[in-house]
């Protein structure tokens, strides 16, 4: 059987392999990416935040997917029906980027692979890891392209990028149940004929529906508009008597007073997507000779949009232990990897946790408005969640749910 030997194999195309692609292909690390699918394709995460920005122009993406014109995302709009709250990225607390970008994945992750192509980076789209077998840090793994071909590479590590696929956990057996409740998606694109003009027209929006259901609205710069139903997995079940999705998130925009009228009876760009009981996790993030990333570890929630920011944080620091692990240099992984990210996936969590409790949507939505608190968590919702001089990064276990309890007393007592 055909072998092949490189340094670091990454599996997976998306964000996480990209940055990490990126970085160990301007280190002159021997790379080679194994993607199972052929791009583009359609998938969920098209809103990003701040913090990703930092990933794509360390791994040496951001010149070129700039380049595109994909939206500017400035900040972020939660509508609770009369009720508005904007974040701006631009008035947080500490440094970091103040924008991001909208972004039809389609196109934004094969811009991505255009330009590490470009830059010589060896990717096999269309190409599923069939096995993986470890010795000692290096492993051998077993891959198969469209035309049923079986090869073999052989690497002194695998960075498992995989997402929603989860190659090494499922090959592993590292799937561990999620620590949040079950929760559903249903989402599409709409030619968006009614968009307003101005910020209105571009504004990124989540519209509560109920406390746990909200709609999202995110405008990208080809015209067209995705749109989202996110809710508890019963609760979108029953959008549809039927269990169609189409009809399901029809329902859902005529729920929305806001937005009834932009995207009523508009026909989909395609047939909608359901993803059930999305959230997911795993019992470890690495082990002797590979480390998992981005979704392949955990995924939470689409509301404050983490999930790229976490694929490409851990894939770029994934990328920078395993280099410098093959290179003879000592690697604390449980540290400097499982810790630290397993740090910033705890913030997001608690924020998650109480925006479905209703605790958050307290303080989002509290007159007047405390200047103080709202840029300390629009920091958090831009990414920057190991900020730990952020009083709300550093006590996110309390701090929502004790603000939202004051906020909640004192409306008793003026009543």
């Amino acid at each position: 059987m055909k072998a092949e030997n490189v340094d670091i194999l990454i599996i997976g195309a998306g964000p996480s392999g990209s940055v990490a692609a990126g970085y160990l292909q301007k280190q002159g690390a021997k790379i080679k990416v194994v993607e199972k699918q052929k791009f583009p394709r359609i998938v969920v995460g098209e809103s990003l935040i701040p913090r990703v920005m930092d990933h794509f122009y360390e791994a040496g993406l951001f010149e070129a997917l700039d380049s595109y014109g994909f939206e500017k995302k400035p900040g972020a709009r939660f509508i609770r029906g009369k009720e508005i709250c904007i974040f701006d990225f631009s008035n947080k607390f500490g440094e970091g980027w103040d924008w991001t970008w909208q972004i039809p994945r389609a196109d934004f992750d094969k811009a991505m692979t255009d330009e590490l192509q470009r830059k010589g980076v060896d990717i096999a789209f269309e190409t599923e890891v069939t096995n993986v077998e470890f010795y000692g840090t290096d492993s051998v793994t077993t891959i198969k392209d469209k035309n049923g071909k079986v090869s073999q590479i052989h690497a002194k590590f695998v960075i498992d990028c995989s997402g929603y696929g989860r190659v090494l956990p499922r090959i592993l057996k590292l799937e561990s149940p999620s620590k949040l409740d079950p929760h559903s998606a249903i989402f599409t694109h709409v030619k968006d004929i009614n968009r307003p003009d101005g910020v209105e027209g571009t504004q990124i929006s989540f519209d509560i529906i109920e406390t746990e259901v909200w709609l999202w609205v995110i405008p990208f710069s080809n015209g067209n508009t995705s749109i989202g139903i996110v809710g508890p997995t019963d609760y979108i079940d029953k959008l549809s008597a039927t269990g169609n999705p189409e009809e399901a998130i029809k329902n859902a925009i005529k729920l929305s007073d806001f937005y009834v009228k932009r995207f009523d009876k508009l026909p989909f760009e395609f047939d909608p997507i359901h993803l059930k009981n999305y959230s997911v996790a795993v019992s470890q993030f690495y082990g002797e000779g590979y480390a998992l990333t981005g979704n392949s570890t955990e995924f939470l929630d689409p509301v404050f949009s983490s999930g790229v920011c976490f694929a490409t944080e851990s894939g770029i620091l994934a990328a920078k232990l395993a280099l410098k692990q093959i290179n003879g240099e000592d690697v604390n992984w449980e540290k400097e990897y499982t810790e630290y990210m397993k740090y910033g996936i705890d913030v997001f969590t608690t924020y998650v946790k109480e925006w479905y409790t209703g605790n958050l949507q307290e303080l989002f939505y509290h007159q007047p408005e405390n200047p103080d608190v709202k840029r300390k968590i629009c920091a958090v919702l831009a990414g920057y969640v190991w900020n730990k001089e952020n009083t709300f990064v550093a006590k996110h276990h309390n701090i929502i749910k004790n603000m939202a309890y004051m906020i909640r007393e004192t409306k008793k007592d003026s009543n």
